[in-house]
């Protein structure tokens, strides 16, 4: 799973806010199609890795993929059945931030009809609306 080596806080004071649109990563920087998220949402490392996995089969070595988000946000909880106050939980799982606009991950080396397949198959795994984006 995704997660940060170190983090100067481990955990976060309070929540990031999803409203607006994404102000950077809204461009293909690195690869031909992109798969842009059109829906705010907290994106688990394990719904990250889901989604490249499912990528990286489709596009086995015909092509290349990058992940243009990385989960640096810890969520923590605490243990089921425990009574209110004694501080904050311990970090259980890392998320990244996304807001409507932001790249996810970007490919090359398909055609279009390919990449359409191949960002199908990885939105499946997100909980988020996405659609492909190529470079202008």
């Amino acid at each position: 799973m995704l997660m940060p080596k170190r983090m100067k806080y481990r955990k976060p004071h309070s929540a990031p806010k999803n409203r607006g649109n994404a102000s950077r990563g809204t461009t293909v920087a690195f690869g031909e199609y992109g798969m842009k998220a059109l829906e705010p949402h907290w994106l688990s490392s394990r719904q990250i890795e889901s989604a490249r996995i499912t990528l990286s089969k489709f596009i086995k070595k015909k092509g290349k993929l990058w992940i243009r988000i990385f989960p640096d946000k810890a969520i923590t909880k605490h243990a089921a059945g425990t009574r209110m106050g004694k501080g904050k939980g311990a970090p259980e799982s890392w998320v990244a931030v996304v807001k409507p606009g932001r790249v996810l991950y970007e490919i090359e080396g398909l055609t279009l009809d390919e990449a359409k397949e191949a960002v199908r198959q990885a939105s499946a795994k997100l909980p988020i609306r996405t659609k492909l984006v190529t470079r202008r």
